[in-house]
Parts: C-alpha cells; sequence; structure tokens
C-alpha cells in the first residue's frame, strides 16, 4: 500500500517539498506567502500571482478589536499556557460575518459569471445588473457589498484593484465585483461600499485558487494578527478589563422561557 503526494517527505538524509530539496532550494530562497500559493496549487506562482497573494494576506491580517481578537484575548487570559487553543479559538470564529466573506464572495462570483464573458465595462455592468436584481428579488444580500466600519469606502478595496490591474491579473471576478459596485445604487436605492474581505475574494478566485479553499487563505492571514494580538496582549494587557466590564455590569433579570415560534401558551 503507498500513499502519493508531491507535498512534504522526508528519507534519512534529506527532506523534499513539492518535488524540490527544502533545504537547498526553498529555504532562504522562497518566501512564506509563495509557498503557502504553491502547496494550494502545486504550481509556483509567478512574481505578479505572488505580489497580489501576499496583499491579500497583508489586508486581512488583522482588523482591530475584532471578535477574532477579542475571543483570542481572553482564552488566553483563561488558559495563558494554551497559545495554540487561543489561536484556534479566534480562527473558529471565522464565518459568515467575518473572515468568511473572502470565500462567500469568490463562490458568489464565480456562480454568476456569464458562459460569455463580456469585454467592455458596460458588458460587465449588465451582467451585474442581473445579478443584483435577483439577490434584491430574493431578499438575499450581495456578498462583500457594505462595511459596518467603512462606510464611506474601504481602504483595501481600491488598493487591491490597483495592484491586480498592475500585475495584469484583473480577471473576471474582479470585473463582476467592480461593476456590482456601479450597478448596486440603481436596485438598492442607495451606495454601499465593496468591502475588502470581499475583494480579496475576487482577487483569490481570479488567481485560480481552489474556491473551496478561499476562506483557509483568510485564516492563514489571520493567524498572523492573532499572533500580533497576543503578543500586545503580553505587552499591554486588556483582556481582564474585557471580562470585568461585563462580569461587574451583568444584572438579574427573571427568566425568559423558550417558547417555539408559533406556539401561543
Amino acid at each position: 500500500m503507498t500513499y502519493p503526494t508531491a507535498l512534504g517527505a522526508s528519507s534519512k538524509d534529506a527532506i523534499t517539498l513539492l518535488g524540490h530539496d527544502l533545504a537547498d532550494d526553498v529555504m532562504g530562497k522562497v518566501g512564506f506567502g509563495e509557498l503557502a500559493f504553491w502547496l494550494a496549487t502545486q504550481r509556483r506562482p509567478t512574481p505578479g500571482e505572488t505580489r497580489v497573494f501576499e496583499a491579500v494576506l497583508a489586508a486581512l491580517a488583522d482588523h482591530g478589536f475584532t471578535p477574532t481578537a477579542i475571543v483570542t484575548r481572553l482564552t488566553h487570559l483563561s488558559a495563558p499556557d494554551s497559545v495554540q487553543g487561543a489561536l484556534a479559538a479566534g480562527l473558529l470564529g471565522g464565518g459568515s460575518r467575518f473572515l468568511g466573506v473572502t470565500e462567500d464572495c469568490g463562490r458568489f462570483l464565480h456562480d454568476h459569471l456569464p458562459a460569455e464573458r463580456p469585454t467592455t465595462d458596460d458588458g460587465w455592468d449588465a451582467v451585474a445588473l442581473d445579478v443584483v436584481t435577483a439577490q434584491r428579488a430574493a431578499k438575499r444580500f450581495v456578498p462583500g457589498l457594505g462595511h459596518h466600519v467603512h462606510k464611506d469606502g474601504d481602504p483595501r478595496t481600491p488598493r487591491l484593484f490597483a495592484i491586480a490591474a498592475e500585475e495584469g491579473l484583473l480577471g473576471d471576478h474582479l470585473s463582476l465585483f467592480a461593476a456590482i459596485g456601479r450597478v448596486h445604487p440603481q436596485v438598492l436605492g442607495r451606495t454601499l461600499p465593496l468591502n475588502g474581505a470581499g475583494v480579496c475574494g475576487a482577487a483569490l478566485a481570479d488567481l485560480g485558487l481552489p474556491l473551496e479553499l478561499l476562506r483557509g487563505f483568510a485564516l492563514l492571514a489571520r493567524t498572523a494578527g492573532l499572533i500580533g494580538q497576543l503578543a500586545e496582549e503580553l505587552r499591554h494587557p486588556v483582556a481582564n478589563d474585557i471580562f470585568l466590564s461585563v462580569d461587574l455590569h451583568n444584572r438579574s433579570v427573571d427568566p425568559d422561557p423558550y417558547q417555539p415560534e408559533g406556539d401561543l401558551r
């Protein structure tokens, strides 16, 4: 019985990774972002692809006291002997509201790419108008549209569009996402920003990375941010203040028994 893999393998005298000698060909020669891309696709990225990919990782690494950062700090407060537990707690919070939007948007855009790709902005706008109209009719959100803080525009979004354009990697997913940004006010009656998590998903999809793993790349980026959160917590702790703020300001109320929806009792 054999278990073939093109990833890491070891012998008595050497370690190979992706068909290369790890010590001689990879260490000190391949950056971590480039290697992460290479591991996921089993093809070495071009310099332009590496630049876009690493820009995505930078965009998603940290965004302040988000729930993922807070729970990491609080878990470390509770179990300072378990750094892995604190990091895991933060990563487990990557879902539809934080971090998971990257994958949700990439998949959404991919699912709505037309068979005949437009070649002009007007063509993409027509596709986007149909997409946003259908989402509005179905009372569903458009992933990547809107931000709870950056209501007048997410600064990460134009920067990533620019980097992708500079590298000749502004593909179909980013084109559709940009068009959604242009046409959605016609349907929604208001202007919402294209958020950073969404544009990251579009850029990753344009790089040809597996759609099923887009959230994984967001988590890879946020791992670095959470390590930073823990490093700051060690020097300038706030977790205990957060805990005490809740613990010392709770108030006792009467029970509010749960009733299933439609139960008239």
